[in-house]
């Protein structure tokens, strides 16, 4: 991590998600915040050049599938976004639960959050304000005493859940999970599935993993080819230290301090390359509104082409092509998609296993199959860190508890 993202490390650390290898829980003593207003906090928005996207489109008219812990549809950030979703868990906490919803509100509001208040000054603001979320739970928050029961009855749950938002018409597919345990392989039901949509024309994005300072595993959905896999950077654009360094990066985007919306009415200061693939999905939603009939391969080709910030020699494993930019994407789109033109429904077309050389995954017999992403460890799937909770609709800041 940057020197100037390191000394975040000192805040409480909290994962979203199933942990397999890693404490589920681990406290550190926190420091004190910045007292900004929330909006002032969303520094990914400017990154991303959102003011100029939003010249031509703020997503309207595009669904983004969430599959994730849950999305609290009742949120005033997210009122009159999300459409009926599914949960494909059917047990585990529920709504006013401490362990309901958390990760996958903090992700819906990055996406689509239209903020909240007077004007709507107040709160988050997503990257496509204007889209739609359809939420399908797919994984159960990491203090959910319900987890072990998933992981053992519940392990299609993401592959079911990739083909139902498919078929319920999802644009995108946001999946700020996966699985980069030291036994992840991956699953021929999740690849038939991911495949399924990207025949479809929906778009799939997925977090890189979060094993960046801890063995740079291979994270799988993220690794499947066809999947718009996304890095984390800070605020400099520096790659984070936690950000899986792999062959699939395709893009890079905020991950580290990004502030997020929660069911308990409180915002947080979290990071990881959950909320990384969270903003390129935004970003896939302003595109896609744009030039609806682009598909999958040619708006991962896309946000690749006009990429800012590249690296040395165009693409490296830790930032892909660069940080995401949708306003460039916009622009550059309507010399692919003419206007009327209908080519969405095109196959992603790469056949192959992976983009570029890469390893033969080892199975382990005693590896739960079929959990991987659900079973998300320090994977792509969790934010890494929550660090402070500031009030809704004020600039007072109180620590996290």
């Amino acid at each position: 991590m940057s020197a100037a993202a390191r000394p975040r490390r000192s805040r409480p650390l909290r994962t979203l998600a199933a942990v397999t290898t890693a404490a589920a829980f681990a406290l550190i003593p926190a420091v004190p915040a910045r007292a900004d207003a929330i909006r002032d906090q969303q520094w990914g928005l400017e990154a991303l050049h959102t003011e100029q996207a939003w010249r031509t489109t703020k997503g309207e008219g595009v669904t983004v599938a969430v599959l994730d812990t849950g999305v609290d549809d009742q949120h005033p950030d997210l009122a009159g976004q999300v459409l009926p979703g599914k949960d494909l868990i059917g047990f585990g906490a529920g709504r006013g639960d401490s362990s309901w919803a958390l990760h996958g509100t903090a992700m819906a509001g990055i996406i689509a959050g239209r903020g909240n208040g007077p004007g709507r000054a107040d709160g988050v603001l997503g990257v496509a304000p204007e889209a739609k979320i359809l939420p399908v739970r797919v994984i159960l928050e990491s203090n959910d005493p319900s987890r072990g029961k998933a992981r053992e009855s519940r392990g299609t749950a993401l592959a079911d859940g990739i083909r139902w938002a498919t078929d319920q018409g999802a644009d995108v597919i946001n999946l700020s999970l996966g699985d980069d345990s030291k036994s992840a392989h991956p699953e021929p039901g999740e690849d038939s599935a991911i495949q399924y949509a990207l025949g479809k024309g929906v778009a799939v994005v997925a977090s890189a993993g979060n094993s960046g300072d801890k063995g740079d595993r291979v994270s799988y959905p993220a690794a499947y080819p066809g999947v718009i896999a996304v890095a984390a950077v800070d605020r400099y654009g520096t790659h984070a230290s936690f950000s899986t360094r792999r062959w699939y990066a395709t893009v890079s985007a905020p991950g580290v301090d990004i502030v997020v919306a929660n069911p308990d009415q409180h915002y947080y200061i979290e990071w990881g390359t959950s909320a990384a693939s969270a903003f390129v999905s935004g970003a896939v939603a302003l595109v896609r509104a744009a030039h609806p009939g682009l598909s999958p391969a040619q708006l991962k080709t896309l946000l690749a082409d006009t990429a800012r910030n590249a690296p040395e020699g165009g693409r490296d494993d830790a930032r892909g092509y660069g940080l995401v930019d949708p306003a460039a994407a916009i622009e550059a789109g309507a010399k692919l998609c003419p206007e009327g033109a209908e080519a969405r429904s095109a196959v992603a077309g790469y056949r192959k296993q992976y983009f570029g050389a890469g390893p033969e995954p080892e199975r382990e017999d005693e590896d739960p199959a079929g959990w991987l992403a659900p079973a998300a460890g320090g994977l792509g799937a969790v934010l890494l860190a929550l660090a402070v909770v500031l009030w809704r609709g004020g600039n007072s800041v109180s620590r996290a508890r």
